[in-house]
């Protein structure tokens, strides 16, 4: 178990109410970027506070582009010099998709809680009720509704505000956080689980490893993308990807960016739209990336209900008119034509610059790459740290194989899944090597992680 704690880090005028005490903390695994805000919002009291002893219990409700996942954390009510630590002690996966898809049904939005909510109030003793903190914390899905529909997404987070203040805890709100926000999140989680912020002494203290350095983090969701590490270029200072955190008295400069659309899901649609656009006829498209011998056909508005996609609708669009995807299983054109996903011409050469204009100092040091990355290199039967050729030539190997073949090679098959995976690892390969920078050399310090050990 690590200990952890922050102090407000600049540049986060969003979550403002949250940062009215600091906060230390210890969380057990890596989760979504969104569980970190239990290090800023749920254990620390002031000096001057009489606690009774016992233990302590928060909520927080990751709610993602895809789906909603629920956590309980305890600690105990008494902490030695303000240091509490957090360990996660139930995890409840919500039934159905990420409350943005609940856009033109708001009032159902809370109806998928119910289950997980019930099973939290066991997990929580019935006199801590109303002193245990929940709190909600929306990502790129809903930052993607809000730019397409402010009205529905308010409407969402009011209908489950209103759920949550009929429920026996202490609700403290439910918001979509920023971008910048998740990746900076995802990057202190990663540190805190690595231990680079604390450790104990020979006496028990908690004080700041010698010589300690951190890793980067990146961070692959299904509406968005960010990669997050500690810049050593000082020019980059005044860009607004640039945030100052200030942790036990190390204030650390880190460049940190998201990016909307490029998502895992998000990023596909694109691809997609691409193939139709390309495509000789407007109802049957071959696809590279998918399986050989596999069909199937989806409606338009699966491809083009997307913000990410609006501008990619065909002429002759309508929402039930469907499209037949055949799969040709040839790796080579697959990672030829993802490339289309990214504008790396916008670069222009520029040594600094990641994909779409977008400004990035040089990657250094070791990273944690999780959630999507870890999920793709896992279906390739990848973990930890490899080197390029390595994932390239697992990237062929799977890519290569026919449809019928797959849940052979796959422990636990999924039709949606497995159909995505060789889109996802050449997706992969260009974020990071064309778009992030990553090298032969470089490649082998991402540790494709589920959990930081």
């Amino acid at each position: 178990m690590l200990a952890a704690g922050t102090r407000r880090p600049r540049a986060l005028a969003g979550l403002e109410s949250l940062f009215r005490t600091p906060a230390i903390v210890t969380l057990a695994v890596l989760a979504l970027s969104i569980v970190v805000l239990m290090t800023i919002t749920l254990v620390q009291t002031h000096h001057s506070e009489l606690i009774p002893p016992g233990l302590k219990y928060g909520v927080v409700l990751d709610a993602g582009s895809s789906r909603t996942t629920v956590y309980v954390y305890q600690w105990p009510a008494e902490k030695e010099n303000n240091t509490g630590v957090v360990s996660q002690t139930f995890k409840c996966s919500v039934k159905g998709p990420g409350i943005s898809s609940y856009a033109s049904d708001p009032q159902d939005a809370p109806k998928a809680f119910e289950d997980c909510m019930q099973r939290v109030q066991q997990q929580v003793p019935a006199h801590l009720h109303r002193s245990t903190h929940v709190h909600l914390g929306a990502t790129a899905g809903m930052r993607l509704l809000r730019l397409q529909n402010k009205t529905a997404a308010d409407e969402v987070l009011a209908s489950i505000q209103s759920y949550f203040k009929s429920q026996p805890f202490d609700f403290r709100g439910a918001q979509i956080i920023s971008g910048q926000e998740e990746g900076m999140y995802g990057w202190i989680t990663t540190n805190y689980l690595k231990g680079n912020f604390l450790e104990k002494d020979l006496w028990h203290m908690w004080v700041h490893p010698r010589g300690a350095g951190t890793s980067g983090a990146l961070d692959l969701g299904g509406a968005s993308t960010q990669i997050a590490f500690v810049a050593g270029d000082a020019g980059m200072l005044n860009t607004s990807d640039a945030v100052q955190v200030t942790l036990y008295g190390y204030t650390y400069t880190l460049y940190t960016h998201s990016f909307l659309c490029y998502g895992q899901n998000e990023a596909q649609k694109r691809f997609l739209a691409s193939l139709l656009q390309n495509s000789s006829s407007g109802t049957h498209v071959t696809n590279p990336c998918y399986p050989q011998g596999y069909r199937v056909t989806v409606p338009m508005g699966q491809v083009f209900d997307s913000l990410c996609t609006a501008q990619q609708r065909p002429a002759t669009y309508g929402p039930l008119r469907g499209i037949a995807f055949e799969g040709t299983g040839d790796p080579w054109l697959c990672r030829e034509k993802v490339a289309s996903v990214f504008d790396f011409g916008a670069c222009r050469g520029q040594e600094d610059c990641s994909f779409n204009g977008v400004y990035q100092p040089k990657v250094q040091g070791p990273f944690v790459a999780f959630a999507g990355f870890y999920y793709t290199a896992s279906a390739l039967n990848l973990s930890g740290s490899f080197s390029l050729d390595a994932f390239n030539a697992s990237v062929w190997s799977f890519c290569s194989q026919a449809w019928a073949e797959l849940p052979l090679l796959l422990p636990k098959f999924n039709e949606v899944y497995a159909r995505s995976y060789c889109f996802s690892a050449h997706y992969i390969y260009h974020l990071l090597v064309h778009g992030y920078k990553f090298t032969h050399e470089t490649w082998p310090q991402i540790h494709f992680e589920k959990e930081v050990p």
